[in-house]
């Protein structure tokens, strides 16, 4: 990978306009979810993608790994994988007569975490920690995580062989869920013609230091959201509360998700305060993984979460 030289005198959204470019090139036809997927990062939140192998999971991943300059490991969940494999482990040295820390592929800033529903639930709930609270606990001793530290798990379809649905509680600490899709004809026949996708990345650089990002995380976060828009956001949530096809509906926790997954998608667009559309934009991400449908109810959570959104009107 060539050196990187992210430049300290722009401005960090400027500096995140130029990561999704170059995101963008590596990733054909998908700019809506790339611009999903930087949404929930600057939300301080972590991204779940659900797709068929094959699609481009793995590479979207690295893309933002390299583009934004952090650290990375990638964790392929398999059925026989431990949680201290994710964690680390304590162990005893016999020169100091102790038991030192030593951690494991967890403690990163971006943590690919490849096929998660592999894995078996006691290793899916290893991450709950780290994902809610930005540190683990091993034999009672909690260590830090670096920062940022961000999730990036990759899904296949359930009803595939050898793979565990995730817990409603495990599912709740991804602030959205995205999928890719196959690409578009014209898409596809440019990423036949082109160069690999791995080689591609080889040649990237990273473009905005962790500084920068962070700083662009608190700006984001803190966009200007009037009272009217707290009321739509509101009115969507308790929608999705009393609507007989939905069991559990969305949580205070999403519904403060959902506001900052807006505030972040207006920051991207280079807007000063949050419209409507940006909830509209992030709304079905947001919801979709975290309904619980009724068992009657024959459409899928993408499906209500869309009619939810076009039914509510934006106040």
């Amino acid at each position: 990978m060539a050196d990187s030289v992210p430049n300290e005198t722009q401005s960090p959204l400027s500096a995140l306009a130029q990561v999704e470019a170059q995101i963008n090139e590596i990733i054909l036809g998908k700019s809506a979810e790339i611009r999903l997927a930087m949404s929930c990062l600057l939300a301080g939140g972590h991204l779940l993608l659900e797709d068929l192998p094959g699609v481009g999971k793995t590479t979207m991943a690295r893309a933002m790994a390299v583009s934004l300059g952090l650290t990375t490991q990638r964790i392929q969940f398999t059925s026989d994988l431990l949680p201290s494999d994710l964690t680390g482990v304590s162990i005893y040295q016999r020169e100091n007569g102790r038991f030192e820390f030593q951690p494991g592929p967890i403690f990163t800033h971006l943590v690919l975490a490849d096929e998660i529903n592999r894995g078996t639930p006691k290793t899916q709930s290893a991450l709950l920690e780290a994902m809610a609270e930005a540190q683990v606990t091993v034999d009672g001793v909690s260590h830090t995580l670096p920062q940022p530290f961000f999730v990036i798990a990759t899904q296949n379809p359930v009803e595939q062989s050898g793979t565990f649905e995730l817990p409603e509680s495990q599912l709740d600490r991804f602030l959205m869920s995205i999928r890719l899709g196959y690409p578009s004809a014209s898409a596809e026949r440019e990423l036949l013609a082109g160069p690999e996708r791995r080689e591609m990345l080889e040649q990237r650089s990273s473009l905005i230091s962790r500084e920068l990002l962070q700083q662009a995380q608190k700006q984001a976060q803190s966009l200007r959201a009037n009272d009217a828009l707290l009321d739509y956001v509101i009115a969507l949530v308790s929608a999705t509360r009393s609507d007989s096809k939905i069991r559990v509906g969305l949580s205070p926790r999403a519904a403060r998700g959902l506001l900052q997954a807006a505030r972040c998608h207006a920051s991207l667009a280079l807007r000063k305060f949050t419209l409507p559309e940006d909830v509209q934009s992030v709304f079905v991400a947001v919801a979709r993984h975290r309904l619980v449908l009724a068992p009657e109810c024959r459409e899928s959570a993408t499906q209500v979460a869309q009619t939810i959104m076009e039914s509510v009107p934006a106040i």
